[in-house]
């Protein structure tokens, strides 16, 4: 049987739980090691790079599923346009779009810090109140003649 790392020493080796292994394994997004007479596992040292990669795209705002989509795509090189540059740009309007939200959030909140908003349900009710309370349209009663 060929040398490899135990669960342990990958998991330290990336910073990561021994769970979050054996989780990724599960899914497949890692391949499933060897294992010795005594049912240890043995992982390859590329898992270790694999690893880096997972947690890197992890950080650069993919979940999960987009990072075992773009370690599938990178093992089959198809060439399909689904590969890193094309999931970078849809991930790029992605957090544009997120910036945006944020900055209209954040606008909201200094505009109520600044005009003195300290009750939630007062500010509701006040015309004047900057914060954008959603309007709920009331129907009208009915009439039970």
């Amino acid at each position: 049987m060929s040398a490899g790392l135990r669960v342990g020493q990958v998991a330290e080796a990336v910073g990561v739980n021994v769970e979050t292994l054996r989780y990724y394994e599960r899914r497949g997004i890692i391949a499933e090691p060897e294992r010795t007479l005594g049912g240890h596992r043995l992982y390859p040292e590329a898992t270790v790079t694999t690893l880096r990669v997972i947690k890197a795209a992890q950080n650069l705002g993919f979940s999960l599923d987009e990072v075992a989509g773009l370690l599938e795509a990178g093992r089959h090189h198809h060439g399909t346009g689904g590969g890193l540059q094309a999931r970078t740009e849809a991930k790029l309007v992605e957090v544009a779009q997120k910036i945006a939200d944020l900055q209209v959030i954040r606008d909201s909140l200094i505009a109520a810090r600044d005009a003195g908003c300290d009750d939630l349900v007062q500010c509701a009710e006040s015309e004047c109140c900057p914060i954008p309370f959603v309007q709920i349209a009331t129907r009208p009663e009915s009439s039970n003649a």
